[in-house]
């Protein structure tokens, strides 16, 4: 006995099935999903510049080579090479964290990007949770290169002073970022640019990334140690040179985080107006 044929669809079922089809195509995207795409654009966007590239991985790049060839921004005691990876890891961070970041956001904020991404449904939050996650991924693809740069130089950290350094970079990125989007929410494009690289200069010269806060005259010395590049640099060398530790820079950098997150949420503005 064979089966009877099934009854075919009413023509209203199938139209039904057909209008339901575009609906579901038509389906904004999770939260999740617009920001994880945003943080793809994000990091193409700093990896295949030219001029971020350069700042993001060779002039470290060129730190490190003249930290550990020159006899300058050393510790008694430690090995130059160990200074000069530390004193590289935090310039990279600053130059992306701090100077692409503001850079990148202010021709934002200029062309009109800003405003358009308010009214889509990334929003602001998504767009700034972007940024943070482009930028992690970014500082990753510098702490391997730079990291192996220094390996091949003769490097040898530990793994607990590597891991102390996680939070220690966190921070810092929280830190420098914020600093950053302070910048270009509030500058002209043309002010953000001239700015951020005439401070991510200081930060790295005289700052204390390059050279340890003990190296300066007492005068100045009092002045590093409250600078987030200071703390920052002085953390670095702790965790990756087995310099001394400093709870005070770590207070430092922890107040320059929250003190920046908080401007930022006060005085950023989305549109040059």
């Amino acid at each position: 006995m064979t089966d009877m044929p099934s009854p075919a669809p009413s023509s209203s079922a199938a139209a039904g099935t057909e209008a339901q089809a575009p609906r579901r195509a038509a389906r904004p995207a999770s939260p999740s999903r617009r920001i994880l795409a945003h943080t793809r654009l994000e990091t193409r966007a700093l990896l295949t510049n030219g001029e971020q590239l350069m700042v993001a991985i060779a002039l470290p790049a060129m730190v490190l080579i003249g930290l550990r060839l020159l006899p300058v921004g050393r510790l008694e005691g430690i090995a130059p090479v160990d200074t000069a990876v530390a004193a590289t890891l935090a310039t990279a961070l600053v130059s992306t964290s701090f100077t692409s970041q503001a850079i990148q956001t202010g021709f934002d904020r200029r062309n009109g990007v800003l405003r358009w991404v308010a009214t889509t449904p990334l929003g602001r939050d998504g767009y700034l949770a972007g940024k943070v996650l482009a930028t992690l991924l970014v500082h990753v693809v510098q702490v391997g290169l730079l990291g192996a740069l220094g390996l091949a130089l003769g490097w040898r950290p530990s793994l607990l002073g590597v891991l102390a350094a996680v939070p220690v970079w966190a921070l810092g990125t929280l830190a420098f970022g914020s600093l950053g989007l302070l910048l270009a929410g509030r500058l002209r494009t043309e002010a953000v640019l001239a700015v951020s690289n005439l401070t991510f200069v200081l930060f790295v010269a005289v700052g204390g990334i390059a050279f340890p806060a003990a190296t300066y005259p007492r005068f100045w010395r009092g002045l590093v140690d409250l600078l987030p590049s200071g703390a920052l640099g002085e953390l670095l060398r702790a965790c990756l040179a087995h310099g001394p530790f400093s709870l005070g820079s770590a207070v430092v950098l922890l107040t320059w985080a929250v003190l920046g997150t908080l401007a930022v949420m006060r005085w950023f503005r989305w549109t040059d107006s």
